[in-house]
């Protein structure tokens, strides 16, 4: 029996909102960051310029929309962890060499990444058999692009993605 197609529209955003979800969860095992006050700083200067520090990063995927979910995570220190992220069943663990590590802290703090995200591009998915990447870095932006022909991938995103793909089994293409 073949699905219908609108089935797969609503499927897909399912399985990505549930990955979402459960990779969430994760933001709030690590130890809380010192406040403000508690770093020497004044209450008010919390939260007045980009993230600073070092920071994690999830890329969650899906081939189509009956693929399965391949997830990679990225600690702050360069150690990885991916599920089935090149999507051959295969999970793995590893860890970026020193100027991987220091090249991706600079893109998670990079200030653009704020124009990036799926609600300031009010992106909305183009292709139904792509490869979709979506990153997560906590606490709240999302950045999503697909393997489609003729979407270009936001600049910042886009090479945190390279990055990503070129160091661990994770894929950029589908």
């Amino acid at each position: 029996m073949v699905r219908p197609a609108w089935s797969r529209v609503i499927l897909f955003p399912s399985g990505v909102l549930l990955a979402i979800a459960l990779t969430g969860c994760s933001v709030f095992d690590r130890a809380e960051e010192p406040t403000a006050q508690q770093s020497g700083g004044t209450p008010s200067s919390a939260g007045a310029s980009a993230p600073t520090g070092s920071r994690r990063v999830s890329l969650m995927q899906k081939l189509g929309a009956d693929g399965p979910v391949r997830s990679l995570e990225v600690e702050p220190n360069g150690r990885w962890a991916c599920a089935d992220c090149a999507g051959d069943g295969v999970n793995s663990t590893g860890e970026l060499a020193p100027d991987q590590v220091q090249r991706l802290q600079q893109m998670l703090t990079d200030p653009g990444l704020a124009k990036e995200t799926d609600q300031a591009r009010q992106y909305k998915l183009a292709c139904i058999d792509a490869l979709t990447s979506t990153l997560l870095i906590p606490p709240s932006l999302t950045i999503t692009s697909q393997d489609c022909p003729g979407e270009e991938r936001p600049p910042v995103g886009g090479e945190i993605l390279l990055l990503l793909t070129q160091a661990t089994p994770a894929e950029v293409r589908g």
